[in-house]
């Protein structure tokens, strides 16, 4: 029994590492392969090793047909074979939805046979990325029966549910933000796991829900320690996986405040976010004392301009404008006194030297 106790201090990117080698050890026949997984950089760092260790038989670079990537896992997992793809863009990804949604999706409930593959797509924003290379469509495969998606915040959330999505018998979306790649945590040592379907109550609060994903989690928080100043009490909920939606913990959190705002790195129209407010409007209805808000981005691709993308991105201004809304404060020091947004605002950080 692994003991869950024993942790190390790593990065995002490396608690992604650290999760491949492990379940490669585990399973002698799982494969890694996508666009970049071999080169100088790593990804991000987050396949270093992987070929020195486990060879280039099993751990491979492959040429630009993301379709003909994903039909080769699809045709591997059919005979009892998982796999890990990376591609550095979800936008790339694109290419291959017909093999992810009309072939990998529909398997089981079709034929009655598991396809465990995992897809791993990066996402993230600014430093002139623009429309193509910046979007969070995170929504489009939680739409897709058949499909699980993660989309992980901390070091410890990314070993953990990066271990349960490669063994699970189902296809797994696995979104990670690459502004997060860099953050550091304490990650358990081992074959340590979380549950698909789980969300974790980061902060407990009495005034207000707010349930977020991904980097918006780290901008939720700078807004949360915020108001405390002030003696608002916030609790705030990290989904981790956006399907299936951890709905218990939502609405235990939502009856205990009654109070709901929901952060969303993707467009606001058919957003996670909005069908979190649906469904909470109506089973918690009795409970809710004043209407559920979202912050999602706008419905209009992300520029590429340093100029047109300020105070384009959801930041902790704007999440702490919203509870003094949803809470009709009235001490307008909250408003003046809230963090700005952070210069430069399309980086975050000055360890960051671009998309790669």
């Amino acid at each position: 029994m692994h003991n869950i106790n024993a942790t190390q201090e790593l990065t995002f990117a490396q608690a992604i590492n650290d999760a491949l080698l492990i379940a490669m050890k585990i399973d002698p026949t799982m494969f890694c392969y996508g666009l970049g997984i071999s080169d100088p950089k790593t990804i991000f760092g987050t396949t270093k090793n992987l070929a020195k260790e486990y060879g280039d038989s099993r751990v491979f670079d492959t040429p630009t047909s993301e379709n003909a990537m994903t039909g080769v896992a699809i045709g591997a997992a059919i005979g009892g074979i998982r796999s890990v793809g990376t591609h550095q863009r979800l936008d790339f990804f694109l290419l291959a939805m017909d093999q992810l949604i009309n072939s990998a999706a529909k398997w089981h409930y079709t034929y009655g046979m598991s396809v465990p593959i995992t897809i791993r797509l990066i996402v993230g924003r600014g430093w002139g990325q623009g429309p193509t290379h910046s979007q969070n469509l995170q929504a489009i495969f939680a739409h897709i029966p058949g499909l699980r998606v993660v989309m992980p915040t901390t070091p410890r959330d990314a070993k953990g549910l990066l271990l349960e999505s490669i063994f699970d018998p189902n296809p797994v979306i696995f979104i990670e933000h690459r502004w997060l790649h860099n953050i550091k945590g304490h990650v358990p040592t081992g074959d340590y796991r979380v549950s698909l379907g789980s969300a974790n109550v980061d902060n407990e609060g009495e005034h207000i829900t707010i349930v977020g994903m991904s980097y918006l989690m780290a901008e939720a928080r700078i807004a949360i320690e915020f108001l405390r100043k002030f003696d608002i009490s916030c609790e705030l909920i990290d989904l981790r996986s956006l399907s299936p939606i951890d709905w218990s913990v939502i609405k235990k959190s939502v009856n205990k405040t009654g109070h709901l705002l929901v952060l969303d790195t993707g467009y606001t129209t058919g957003s996670i976010a909005g069908e979190i407010i649906a469904k909470i409007s109506m089973e918690c209805f009795d409970q809710l004392k004043a209407a559920p808000v979202r912050l999602a981005m706008p419905d209009v691709p992300e520029p590429a301009s340093f100029g047109l993308t300020k105070r384009f991105f959801i930041g902790a201004q704007d999440i702490i404008g919203a509870i003094y809304k949803i809470l009709t404060l009235n001490n307008v020091k909250i408003l003046e006194e809230s963090p700005a947004e952070p210069e430069p605002h399309d980086t975050p950080g000055n360890w960051f030297k671009g998309p790669f």
